[in-house]
């Protein structure tokens, strides 16, 4: 059969290759540089590709950092592609994938998300309603030192039923279906770490109760805000 050309306007969907993947890690990385939620070569990022995760090299800068420098492991973490061996917190990245099926990762070292961890015992409190995007409160992970076995238990004890979680005295974590919902989570994480900051220096900040956090849910999906974004935006 001889394909049939393509209509004016019509748009060509070319699959997603590992190398895609890999140029995603990279514009990610740069792009969490970009917006200060990572310094020099702290933080890192994966994106899940089939059986195959590409991720941030350990030691690199991820302001600079390009496709080719992104490592290439398998779900056991043996390495299979890239030149540079990965970040040492491959354990956690990796146990995200196992345990909760996500499609990418992000670890930053976002300023107020890292002040609040070296000062909140247990959680960051649900303020606002655009926190539930988040999954409400966010957990604080207890400290371990990085790249071990330790941390990245820890840290997926304290994901349980969350998609993001400070690191006592770290950093932060949020993981998501893909690179582009886990850097708009990373955002969104810093930005209600400052609100809550600010909000605590001016006095007691209050917290939304389960009930108003369910009247919102309601209302977002009584809106046909769809499942991606179901509570931010109050149009």
């Amino acid at each position: 059969m001889t394909p049939r050309p393509h209509s004016a306007g019509e748009v060509t969907i070319r699959p997603v290759t590992l190398d895609t993947v890999r140029e995603q890690v990279a514009e990610t990385s740069r792009r969490l540089a970009l917006e200060g939620l990572v310094l020099g070569t702290a933080g890192n990022v994966s994106a899940r590709h089939g059986d195959e995760v590409a991720i941030t090299p350990t030691g690199a800068v991820l302001a600079e950092l390009e496709a080719e420098q992104v490592s290439v492991v398998d779900l056991e973490g043996r390495q299979v592609g890239g030149e540079l061996a990965p970040t040492s917190e491959i354990d956690l990245h990796l146990g995200v994938y196992r345990r909760y099926d996500a499609g990418a990762v992000v670890h930053t070292h976002a300023p107020v998300a890292t002040a609040l961890s070296c000062v909140l015992e247990d959680e960051l409190p649900c303020v606002h309603y655009q926190m539930l995007l988040l999954g409400g409160t966010v957990p604080v992970a207890r400290y371990a030192t990085f790249g071990t076995p330790e941390l990245a238990t820890s840290v997926l004890d304290a994901l349980e039923g969350s998609s993001a979680a400070l690191m006592a005295n770290h950093g932060a974590i949020v993981h998501a279906k893909d690179l582009g919902g886990a850097l708009e989570l990373s955002l969104l994480l810093e930005w209600a770490c400052t609100v809550y900051w600010r909000a605590a220096a001016i006095g007691e900040p209050r917290v939304l109760a389960d009930e108003e956090r369910e009247a919102v849910v309601a209302a977002a999906l009584s809106r046909n805000y769809g499942t991606t974004h179901p509570v931010g935006d109050d149009r």
